[in-house]
């Protein structure tokens, strides 16, 4: 009996410490997306990507496949690296649902660029990600994001849940 109670134990301990999708997603995506991001690393940054992702900015109609999203980000990084600009994102979610290895993922992202010359500009947006994983790590699959034709605020991004 006591070896049964020992082992039922460590059952339920084991479930408690399993991350959930979530809390995976956020370790092995959201946070490196973040620095990577931040920090204008573009290798890093699509290192968390698919190979086999789609990505589409809406606002500029635009689908890119891996090679032409590195394109895009590496000269991104090297016109805000150029221009001294630095940028922080930062997200927040309206919905979240994961499997075990496919997740959708909808929130509201925030963009504050301090400009060379002491001026901040913010920029808001809505993205839809979707999410799979690979080899046991998750990574982008699908990342869409648009303005809505600049009606994306403040306000939607702080009615958003921050990252958990």
């Amino acid at each position: 009996m006591k070896t049964w109670i020992v082992c039922l134990c460590l059952f339920f301990s084991s479930l408690v410490q399993a991350q959930t999708p979530q809390a995976e997603i956020n370790k092995h995506v959201w946070e490196p997306f973040i620095a990577s991001f931040n920090n204008h690393q573009a290798d890093a940054f699509m290192a968390v990507h698919s190979k086999d992702v789609v990505r589409s900015a809406r606002d500029g109609k635009t689908v890119w496949n891996w090679d032409e999203y590195k394109k895009s980000q590496t000269e991104g990084d090297q016109d805000d690296l150029n221009a001294k600009r630095k940028r922080t994102l930062t997200l927040r979610f309206t919905e979240r649902i994961a499997s075990n290895d496919l997740a959708v993922e909808v929130g509201v992202y925030k963009t504050s660029y301090l400009l060379a010359d002491g001026k901040t500009m913010d920029y808001f947006g809505r993205f839809h990600v979707v999410l799979r994983k690979e080899n046991g790590i998750w990574k982008i699959l699908v990342d869409t994001d648009s303005s809505e034709n600049g009606t994306i605020s403040e306000k939607d991004f702080q009615a958003a849940k921050p990252i958990n």
